[in-house]
């Protein structure tokens, strides 16, 4: 364990790694996430480099003991000088440096950590090569060896060592030194390229060395995040592309994007002017995280239980094993009812970052369970801090609603058989109304009109009324009309088939819209729009508006129009109505594949699955928020 994480010794702010200073030269914004926000995701390159270190990652991390006197932590400033020349090795070929290898002459020490008490920095050194009598006066040379996954950079002269690499490398031999080692030079050995390339100490190097990590430590007080890099190669393999953005914050904050119509043309000050006709459409590249191809495993039969076993999950049912399921293959475990899950499946899910969701059988989305790997708290104070401010709360809630209203409004013109244009006129006028809106419960009374005028023509969308029909009975033909009659939205419980469809298709995306929430560093529980109460996720509910015909009720009208929901899926229980087991199974699968389905998006003009576009617009609003951009923009189709 990293003991800059170690529970027993709180870290302060402060304290840093050489793997840090590393990616503050490599990237601040990157240091920013990762060492301040806690954030880290895993991709092809960072799995590689995992791979590359596991033989030094086995090591002991013993070293032998230093040959000069360690300096003393009491001992005045000037004890250990970093400037101080380096005592001068004796220099081999590098076939005499394997033979001498191969007779015990270098001892190998791997895994080892250090720190620096002067500087406040530790280091993990993934090889250090010990040479007895190796230096002109006799003592044991030290010389840190770090492995690296890529290629050396092309120098003048030969292959060099890259600025981030030379850092991390250099604080290796700075602490060396420090702890009473000598050391004069250090190795990168990049793995692409199977090559040594070494680093010898200079005055130079230590100076840059302190200079940065100073740098670093007024970055990570500052509490704010520095602009995202420009254009930069970095962003393309970086593994926090998808998180960090930088092309989309770019062209939010420095383009000159045409304004909304429906909005207008903004007077703020702050906002960028609108771009003039004709101007070049800017570019942004597609540095978006890797397609997750896992699925979320929905189960729904009371009396399940829930096991984990050589990294699968086992669903077991009257103590016979019914199914198992790859633990990579999943994303998160939704529960219906009444289902057992065991501490050891909790605990593997919880540290796999796996959340597990939980419905009443009815389909009422009521808690989850998750880990707590999102370390950062900075996105829940500038949540916190905007919630409690009433202007900036329905200025936030305003965007909310027109991106509802303007998406139902296209849902209508697209699957409505024959939409008359009055309904279409209203929506139209509604969704700019929302931004002229003073209070909240005014807004209010607007969305509730809108959904009103919406619901009154929803029923035209549905092509489903010959299903089942026998051939030539006219009986069968009515009773399939009514099973999917629809008159108006009604819930609590719903008292029609249409009704229970949108009422589980959006506690679905409500339970989606809290993972995103979470996955961003939200509080789901702390919103804009929708007021907190006990148990309600407002913030997810907030983020839900501008999906809810997006993806709910597409997928309603996926599942019905394309005949595959029955009359049999539905039960009636008085003047309620809900789905089957079956009924439901069908259900999920409609809900999965919507949610995988793309679209271009509609200002950054790539193709993004709408699982997808969540976690973007929740990461829109958390930049919102902390100010990396001046206007939230609801994401809204045509």
């Amino acid at each position: 364990m990293d003991p800059s994480t170690d529970p027993a010794e709180p870290s302060t702010a402060t304290e840093l790694t050489a793997r840090m200073l590393n990616e503050f030269v490599y990237c601040p914004r990157l240091f920013y996430y990762e060492f301040v926000d806690g954030v880290f995701v895993h991709n092809a390159d960072t799995l590689r480099g995992a791979h590359i270190h596991r033989r030094v990652d086995g090591g002991t991390g013993k070293l032998p003991p230093a040959q000069e006197p360690k300096p003393s932590h009491d001992a005045a400033p000037s004890a250990f000088d970093p400037t101080a020349p380096a005592a001068e090795p004796t220099t081999e070929p590098a076939e005499d440096l394997d033979a001498a290898r191969k007779r015990g002459e270098i001892i190998h020490s791997r895994s080892v950590w250090l720190r620096s008490e002067r500087l406040n920095v530790n280091a993990k050194l993934d090889l250090v090569e010990s040479r007895e009598a190796a230096t002109a006066d006799g003592r044991r040379a030290t010389v840190p060896v770090d492995y690296k996954k890529g290629a050396p950079r092309e120098g003048e002269d030969a292959n060099e060592i890259w600025p981030a690499d030379r850092m991390q490398l250099g604080l290796q031999m700075l602490i060396l030194r420090e702890n009473g080692y000598e050391c004069a030079e250090g190795v990168i050995y990049y793995q692409a390229t199977r090559q040594r390339v070494r680093l010898p100490w200079t005055a130079e190097l230590a100076g840059w060395i302190e200079a940065t990590a100073t740098q670093a430590r007024a970055c990570a007080a500052s509490g704010v995040i520095p602009p995202p890099l420009r254009h930069s190669p970095k962003c393309v393999r970086c593994s926090l592309a998808g998180v960090c953005l930088p092309d989309e914050t770019v062209l939010l904050t420095e383009e000159r994007l045409e304004s909304d119509p429906a909005r207008g043309v903004s007077t703020d000050p702050d906002l960028p002017p609108p771009r003039a006709p004709g101007a070049r459409e800017p570019s942004v590249r597609l540095l978006m995280a890797a397609r997750d191809d896992r699925r979320a495993l929905y189960l729904n039969t009371p009396g399940l239980w829930v096991g984990v076993k050589s990294e699968r999950l086992v669903v077991r049912e009257k103590d016979k094993d019914t199914s198992e399921v790859r633990l990579r293959d999943v994303n998160h475990l939704a529960l219906f009812g009444n289902i057992q899950l065991s501490t050891q499946a909790v605990q593997t899910l919880c540290e796999l970052e796996i959340p597990v969701t939980y419905f009443s059988m009815g389909g009422w989305f009521y808690g989850l369970t998750h880990g707590h790997g999102l370390k950062n708290v900075h996105t829940r104070i500038a949540q916190f801090r905007a919630a409690a401010d009433p202007a900036v709360a329905l200025w936030l809630a305003k965007g909310f609603i027109h991106g509802k209203i303007r998406n139902q409004r296209t849902l209508l013109m697209r699957n409505h058989i024959e939409v008359p244009p009055a309904p279409i006129l209203r929506l139209k006028q509604a969704a700019k109304d929302v931004f002229g809106a003073r209070t909240a419960g005014e807004l209010l009374g607007m969305e509730g009109a809108a959904a009103a005028v919406y619901f009154e023509h929803f029923g035209g969308m549905i092509k489903a009324a010959d299903r089942n029909a026998g051939e030539g009975d006219p009986a069968a033909a009515l009773e399939a009309w009514r099973a999917f009659d629809f008159n108006g939205r009604n819930r609590r419980p719903p008292r029609d088939a249409v009704n229970a469809l949108l009422s589980l298709a959006y506690s679905l995306l409500a339970k989606d819209c809290t993972l995103a929430a979470l996955a961003v560093g939200f509080d789901p529980y702390i919103g804009f729009y929708h007021q907190p109460r006990a148990g309600r996720p407002a913030l997810a509910l907030d983020l839900q508006e501008e999906f809810r015909a997006l993806i709910a009720d597409s997928a309603v009208l996926t599942a019905l129009n394309n005949r595959v929901m029955e009359a049999g899926d539905f039960v009636r229980a008085g003047d309620s109505v809900s789905l089957t087991k079956n009924g439901r199974r069908k259900f999920f699968d409609c809900y999965e594949k919507r949610m995988g389905d793309t679209l271009r998006h509609p200002v950054f003009q790539y193709q993004v699955s709408y699982r997808r576009a969540l976690e973007l617009q929740a990461r829109l609003l958390a930049k919102t928020l902390m100010g990396e951009i001046t206007e939230y923009r609801p994401l809204t189709t045509r």
